[in-house]
């Protein structure tokens, strides 16, 4: 399959590119780009992969499917331009910039009979994946709170300005982790501060489980990536998943073999049952899977990776969030 990618910026450059040229099966055609700077970086990176002045010209290229990686206010006016040339689609998180965007893009896509997913990519994330393997194996009990955070120190400029702002950026991850695991939300509570680089989400899952989840930029001690307490133990991992750092240093997929995803012994989380920690061994993260996954829904009309209309749900927990740290109050829905 000819895969295209829109944007080579931070993300189209080291989250899609790299796994899109090493996945099976998938040809990565090139990358809309007309900066200079971009097409440069291209062509030392990606020497195979051609440079394309607008959408247009990647699908007038024969070119199947396009992940969209560029700034938040974008993504759903490029997917509806890509899905109105009958390509395939991935958009990058966030997807939408409110939850009645998302579903314009939804709607255009099904009624355009064109596959469409989400870039939900740490759903594959190895601590993730562990935490998930000890709910469904029953190793903590019945788990009744989660809490869960990306936090980072880089005060000085600030956030990024892509990515629509720290709650939709780190947020579209830890909200959709959170459904994931326990289901839908019922009642959302959430502060921020003025300049959107730091947020608390509390989730009150439909199911009875509650979700505590934290973004920052400026948070210097960041806490445990996971605490996942149930009635007869706690999990607790620290650190990030060491996919995004693999990536950044010129690692990928191709390069690495069986040994992508994998984490280090001293990187495990541990179980605690009131005294000190078993170490828990950490499953294997598998960005690696995205790709191919989508392209043989695609050829084979197999389940999308990520199903929009999950990423619908995200999106509405983040739009409740948003109304009820601006009024001090829950939100129900």
């Amino acid at each position: 399959m000819r895969f295209g990618l829109v944007g080579y910026g931070f993300g189209g450059r080291y989250f899609h590119a790299p796994l899109l040229a090493s996945a099976p099966d998938i040809d990565f055609a090139g990358v809309v780009t007309r900066s200079p700077d971009r097409r440069a970086e291209l062509g030392k990176e990606h020497p195979t992969a051609a440079a394309y002045d607008s959408l247009r010209a990647l699908a007038a290229d024969g070119v199947q499917a396009v992940a969209i990686s560029t700034p938040a206010d974008t993504h759903a006016p490029l997917a509806l331009e890509a899905i109105g040339l009958g390509m395939a689609v991935v958009v990058d998180k966030p997807f939408a910039l409110d939850a009645a965007e998302a579903r314009s893009v939804i709607e255009a896509a099904e009624q355009a009979g064109v596959a469409l997913s989400v870039y939900q990519n740490r759903r594959w994330d190895s601590d993730l994946l562990t935490v998930r393997r000890l709910i469904d194996t029953g190793a903590l009990g019945d788990v009744s709170r989660l809490e869960s955070r990306f936090e980072r120190f880089a005060p000085d400029p600030g956030p990024p300005a892509a990515g629509g702002g720290t709650l939709r950026d780190f947020g579209a991850h830890l909200v959709d982790q959170a459904l994931l695991l326990f289901g839908p939300a019922e009642h959302v509570y959430a502060r921020m501060t003025a300049r959107d680089d730091d947020f608390f989400i509390a989730i009150h899952h439909a199911g009875g489980a509650h979700s505590q989840l934290s973004g920052s930029w400026v948070q210097g001690a960041p806490g445990p990536r996971f605490r996942v307490t149930g009635t007869t133990g706690t999990y607790i991992v620290d650190g990030m998943d060491g996919q995004e750092a693999h990536l950044v240093a010129g690692r990928t997929p191709a390069t690495e073999g069986d040994r992508w995803g994998t984490e280090p012994e001293h990187r495990w989380g541990h179980i605690y049952r009131g005294g000190p920690g078993e170490p828990v061994p950490t499953e294997r993260g598998r960005w690696d899977t995205y790709y191919p996954a989508f392209a043989a829904a695609v050829r084979d009309g197999t389940p999308v990776p990520v199903d929009p209309w999950d990423v619908l749900r995200t999106t509405e927990v983040l739009d409740a969030a948003r109304a009820s740290a601006a009024a001090g109050t829950t939100t129900r829905l």
